[in-house]
């Protein structure tokens, strides 16, 4: 991880705000909540936050500090932690089923809307027992995985249906530098782009942080807390 933070300090807190959280709620870390949670990890750890998209579905930034900006993401470990997936921007306005547009617009549309310096990500995986286990992950936006240019890409062709030979998106066949990943973007949701990766021992550096939840039934509710107040 970059040398611009700590990573003793902001894995402090990261636990402590997963302990916090799970000692109300059952339910996993995601969407607006771990953006929010993302914010008070950095505040605790000194890291002054600028502003905040507070659950907004804008894309790109969601938090923005003194150290640089963030699209906050959540996402759950494919089967054995191999890899994840996360969602993107919706690219309607180049590609779309009516006018699939062409790559080289596509390209650049998604890259300019790259307007932060790290995905953080939260991972979870489910516990046999129950609960969960968290990794947090700080990835530069400039990691080669999330450039389109580092991928062939060719369309997708409907295979049932009403859209059976017809053109539904866009996906990766193969990567032009053996970089670990791919991408796809599905016409149906509305264009959205998804970026695949893979678990390797080169994503494993991005690791800011790890937390556990063990399922455990919540120590406390929103009546009792505001009654003790």
């Amino acid at each position: 991880m970059s040398e611009t933070f700590d990573q003793a300090l902001l894995s402090k807190y990261f636990n402590l705000c997963v302990k916090g959280y799970h000692m109300l709620n059952t339910d996993p870390i995601k969407e607006a909540v771990w953006e929010s949670i993302n914010s008070l990890v950095f505040k605790y750890s000194g890291i002054q936050v600028v502003t905040q998209a507070c659950g907004s579905h804008n894309p790109g930034c969601d938090i923005e500090t003194d150290k640089g900006k963030f699209s906050n993401k959540s996402a759950k470990y494919e089967a054995n932690g191999s890899g994840f997936a996360i969602s993107s921007y919706r690219l309607t306005a180049v590609t779309n089923a009516e006018n699939p547009g062409n790559l080289e617009e596509i390209f650049q549309e998604i890259n300019k809307r790259k307007n932060f310096d790290y995905y953080s990500v939260i991972l979870r995986e489910d516990n046999k027992n129950g609960g969960f286990k968290y990794d947090w992950y700080m990835i530069p936006s400039d990691y080669g995985p999330f450039n389109p240019y580092n991928f062939v890409w060719v369309p997708t062709i409907g295979k049932r249906g009403k859209n059976t030979g017809k053109q539904v998106g866009w996906n990766t066949t193969s990567n032009i530098n053996e970089l670990n990943g791919s991408m796809s973007i599905t016409f149906s949701m509305s264009s959205q782009l998804w970026i695949n990766l893979k678990v390797t021992e080169e994503m494993k550096q991005f690791i800011v942080a790890s937390a556990t939840y063990d399922g455990h039934a919540p120590q406390i509710d929103y009546v009792t807390l505001a009654q003790n107040s």
